[in-house]
């Protein structure tokens, strides 16, 4: 049994590590997996690397256990990816969510989105990839377009989408902020100023949202709104961490992207171009595989 699949990645709006509500919208960065499985007991194995092997196991027979009823099944997990890991571009949200897929091609299922992305959430924080369960970052992946959810209780409360036209540009550093890091981060000073962004975010001002998410959780997180700042003084309509960094998404017009796109490339780190999203992962054919 072989299924293949992509999904997409995302972008923050608002984080919901503060309130348990969030926001995200899709972009053109990709994970794609394959899944090569037999019935039976044994071994679920990532080929080609360690990193992400409880994650994709996990997955797997999460969506096995839906539709077989057992999660006995054994085989090979492939995974490519062109999203930056642990870096705040929801790389975890797509692979899991890529891999539910595949998986579920695989053995014919019929299982919704939604049982797909929360197996996928599932998972994830068993591997301890999330903090909040990152409903808002899957089902923007998984969706695309805009989402913005209520991470605690699993509700899309609002979709919504950015002009396709638009353009953007990731700056991405060589650093990387694992979730684990994170615990102990006390992020209850800015929690009014969240609770500002997200409701932005649900009244359609996605691009104001991401902007004050951005400048809050810079005052809480080791990451500098420098590239961000820098984006906006050159012409981006907005710029802002992408989850708990040290990302930055930056969304430009087509007048303003070569002058932002230049002055981000004489800073130290790597500059990814990529499009708004609005495709969901059944309607993504695997490029990288």
């Amino acid at each position: 049994m072989i299924g293949k699949a992509g999904c997409r990645g995302a972008a923050t709006i608002v984080n919901a590590i503060a309130t348990g509500k969030g926001a995200a919208f899709g972009i053109t960065l990709e994970a794609d997996a394959r899944v090569e499985l037999e019935r039976g007991g044994g071994d679920i194995v990532l080929e080609g690397s360690s990193e992400g092997a409880d994650l994709a196991a996990g997955c797997v027979r999460a969506v096995a256990r839906k539709t077989l009823g057992t999660s006995g099944i054994s085989g090979e997990v492939h995974i490519k990816s062109d999203i930056p890991i642990s870096r705040g571009l929801k790389s975890s949200s797509a692979v899991s969510n890529a891999v539910c897929l595949a998986t579920a091609t695989a053995l014919g299922s019929k299982l919704s989105d939604m049982d797909l992305v929360l197996s996928g959430i599932e998972e994830s924080i068993k591997a301890g990839v999330t903090i909040t369960g990152a409903f808002d970052d899957a089902s923007a992946c998984f969706l695309g377009g805009v989402i913005v959810t209520d991470n605690r209780s699993f509700a899309i409360l609002h979709r919504g989408s950015l002009d396709p036209d638009l353009e953007i540009l990731l700056h991405v550093p060589s650093r990387k902020i694992t979730k684990a890091s994170l615990k102990g981060v006390d992020f209850s000073p800015i929690r009014k100023e969240v609770e500002k962004a997200f409701d932005l975010a649900l009244r359609g001002e996605y691009l104001k949202a991401m902007e004050l998410n951005s400048r809050a959780y810079s005052k809480v997180l080791d990451v500098s709104e420098d590239m961000a700042e820098l984006a906006r003084r050159k012409g981006a309509l907005a710029a802002g961490i992408s989850g708990t960094g040290p990302a930055t998404a930056v969304v430009c017009d087509r007048g303003s992207v070569g002058d932002v796109m230049k002055a981000l490339q004489d800073e130290e780190g790597t500059v990814l171009v990529a499009r708004i999203n609005d495709s969901s992962a059944r309607e993504v054919v695997p490029r990288l595989l």
